[in-house]
């Protein structure tokens, strides 16, 4: 009987900016079993490996489109597959059980947001496995949590060439979704206050902002970031497509992340071999043993303005060095092979 896994997402698009990691994560999962069938609400068709198969649900209306879901989805259980993954949105693996358990496969989710609300708790109910990057990164305790790492595509943020700081502002950065929890506003007083204590450095933010919560928190920063005491040294940018993220952060000196929950752009940019600066827990292995130290305390920017002054203080092959350390840990760690051995080793225990 063929190996197969039913992998359920929200968007295949390796260009989106905030979804294009899981193209790499489904690749992963493919070179391991004999097909991979993809539910998704919405997808771009050649993107996968010839043994995957998309299968899209998006609809007009949530009626349609939960029909076109449950419908799919049962028609890929006539066949048992080795396992079902729902990844990120706790509502497709529960609207799946009912489906998936009777038949005795394992129903896992994957999921790394710091939100623990109630369909969440619903969801870990029915499943057999619950996965993220740390059992400190899932909101909520449960026995069936499992840390698993994140899944980075190493190849997608291969090692970047040292970056010389002679003759320019030392450069912190920050990607992803501009959201009130990943308090970017800290990291620009964070280097203010560097500044303040003689650091010559620089912030740049770049990020998605969905209308609403996110795009007042935008606007909010903009303000800031064009105060006159903030302006020199501060930006606030758009977007930018997954599939340029390498070359961006190969013009990072480090990359910073103050988020409650353990941001991948972490990962990314240690995987590129640049510095990270970090306040979640989950890192600690991460930066185990590292000098400077690179976690810093969340809400306390005068930390972070501590840890970026310590860094700009090394020396250009320094900086590498401990990037390169960064990168070998991310493979170990929290590669998408790594992390696609686990869901494998769990679904067949």
């Amino acid at each position: 009987m063929a190996r197969r896994i039913v992998f359920i997402t929200q968007v295949v698009d390796p260009a989106d900016a905030n979804l294009g990691a899981t193209r790499a994560k489904i690749a992963a999962l493919a070179r391991r079993v004999d097909e991979v069938v993809v539910l998704c609400d919405r997808g771009v068709e050649g993107v996968l490996p010839a043994n995957c198969r998309l299968r899209v649900f998006g609809a007009p209306t949530r009626l349609r489109r939960a029909g076109r879901y449950v419908s799919a989805l049962r028609e890929e259980l006539r066949e048992r597959p080795v396992a079902v993954v729902g990844h990120m949105v706790p509502l497709y693996t529960l609207v799946a059980a009912p489906f998936v358990r009777p038949r005795r496969v394992p129903l896992m989710l994957w999921y790394t947001h710091w939100k623990g609300h109630v369909v969440l708790r619903l969801a870990m109910l029915v499943c057999t496995h619950l996965l993220s990057l740390d059992v400190r990164s899932f909101p909520l305790r449960s026995r069936k949590v499992h840390g698993i790492g994140h899944g980075i595509d190493v190849g997608e943020f291969p090692c970047q060439p040292v970056r010389p700081l002679a003759g320019r502002p030392f450069r912190v950065m920050s990607l992803g979704r501009y959201s009130p929890p990943k308090k970017l506003d800290e990291l620009v007083e964070g280097v203010r206050i560097a500044r303040d204590r003689g650091v010559d450095a620089r912030i740049d933010l770049y990020g998605t902002a969905s209308p609403g919560l996110e795009a007042d928190y935008k606007r909010r920063l903009e303000e800031l970031v064009a105060r006159v005491e903030y302006r020199e040294f501060a930006t606030v940018g758009g977007a930018i497509p997954r599939t340029e993220l390498p070359p961006v952060y190969a013009e990072a000196d480090v990359v910073a992340s103050d988020f409650i929950s353990p941001d991948k752009i972490v990962l990314e940019a240690g995987s590129s071999c640049r510095p990270v600066l970090a306040s979640h827990e989950a890192f600690d292995t991460l930066f185990q043993g590292i000098e400077p130290p690179l976690a810093f305390e969340r809400g306390r920017p005068e930390t972070f303005a501590g840890r970026v002054a310590a860094l700009a203080a090394l020396t250009d092959e320094q900086r590498h060095a401990i990037g390169e350390t960064l990168r070998e840990r991310v493979r170990t760690q929290h590669s998408v092979e790594t992390w696609a051995d686990a869901i494998l080793r769990l679904a067949e225990a």
